[in-house]
């Protein structure tokens, strides 16, 4: 990278260069609203869905034909943001213009199961497999001609992301990852936890049955809407900032692989042969030697480990960052330039 990109990449972004990597982007606003001011917006903790990214692209990776966001200059170092559940790419709807003003390639996939993401068989196992998504994520990056790349993610994209870091660390040479180290086994799963954390997995619980199954096919918007809540109390979304990611469950897929991916945790879902390899891998909790921030909102209402149980798998350049104000689980959306500047300070210690 040049001298001129790296003063741009030094600290926060006036509101005009943000402006127009607004504009480069691909961002529709609301008639009125002011598309620069959407990040400090959501930093005091309201979102409005003043805007949306208008150009959804598609691609064959693997099994799947992935929608994702493609921001900033082609030429730019690449990022690679990954959501969570159940959320979407809209999770990133502040952290991109940041970093895409910043100089840097910002992809953004709809993980399978989500948006405009589909499955190029009907045969496929809907599979919600801990390896099944780091695979889709490798097939991404090289369907997209991309050698290496910056990644970061919360919830199931926090998980993805430390397994790319962890075993691709020439790949995926920095890493941003809230609520730290989340890579799992089936066979720790096994291991049953303290009453009063078991009580916060309580919808993994609910979909091992039929019952739960059902229930989140009939409901899945309502009950993502009581997970947003929950995992994130003092976040004052309003109903057009949900409705824009909850469009997103409406894949035809999305049931599925929500319901494989907690049954897969407790051993109650298969397998596919084509990942074992990588689930003995990450089974092993291989170490992550990457340069590594990991963080945490202070209103962190969904299960998350103590930073202190996982910093010692990070071996490489290492800082935790703990933020206060009411915070949740969703923190890109709800504090998106503390988690740009995360990527950018990750970014000059490759």
């Amino acid at each position: 990278m040049n001298a001129a990109t790296n003063l741009k990449r030094r600290g926060f972004l006036t509101s005009a260069s943000l402006g127009l990597a607004v504009a480069h982007i691909g961002l529709a606003s609301s008639a009125g609203a002011d598309p620069s001011a959407s990040p400090s917006t959501a930093a005091s903790g309201i979102s409005p869905a003043s805007n949306t990214f208008t150009d959804i692209k598609q691609i064959r990776a693997g099994v799947l034909d992935i929608g994702y966001v493609d921001a900033g200059p082609r030429s730019g170092d690449p990022i690679l943001l990954l959501h969570g559940w159940p959320y979407d790419i809209h999770a990133f709807i502040d952290v991109a213009p940041i970093l895409a003003a910043a100089g840097y390639r910002v992809i953004i996939p709809h993980l399978r199961g989500y948006g405009t993401t589909r499955f190029l068989s009907a045969d496929s196992l809907r599979n919600g497999q801990q390896a099944s998504f780091t695979a889709d994520a490798l097939a991404l990056m090289d369907a997209l001609g991309i050698e290496k790349a910056i990644v970061a993610g919360f919830d199931w994209g926090a998980r993805i992301a430390a397994t790319l870091a962890a075993l691709w660390p020439r790949r995926f040479n920095g890493l941003v990852s809230v609520s730290g180290y989340l890579i799992g086994s089936q066979e720790l799963n096994r291991k049953p936890l303290a009453p009063k954390a078991e009580l916060q997995w309580w919808y993994q619980y609910y979909f091992a049955t039929p019952r739960g199954e059902l229930g989140y096919r009939e409901n899945t918007h309502a009950f993502a809407r009581l997970i947003w809540e929950l995992a994130s109390p003092q976040w004052k979304f309003d109903d057009a900032t949900f409705a824009r990611s909850a469009g997103s469950l409406d894949n035809p897929d999305h049931v599925a692989v929500s319901i494989s991916n907690y049954r897969w945790r407790l051993g109650l879902a298969p397998s596919e042969a084509r990942y074992e390899s990588l689930e003995q891998k990450l089974a092993s909790f291989p170490d992550i030697r990457v340069p590594t921030i990991t963080m945490e909102g202070d209103a962190n209402g969904a299960p998350h480990p103590d930073p202190k149980s996982y910093a010692k798998k990070f071996l490489g350049k290492y800082e935790h960052r703990h933020l206060s104000g009411g915070i949740g689980h969703n923190l890109p959306q709800e504090a998106p330039r503390a988690f740009a500047q995360a990527i950018l300070d990750v970014a000059k210690w490759i």
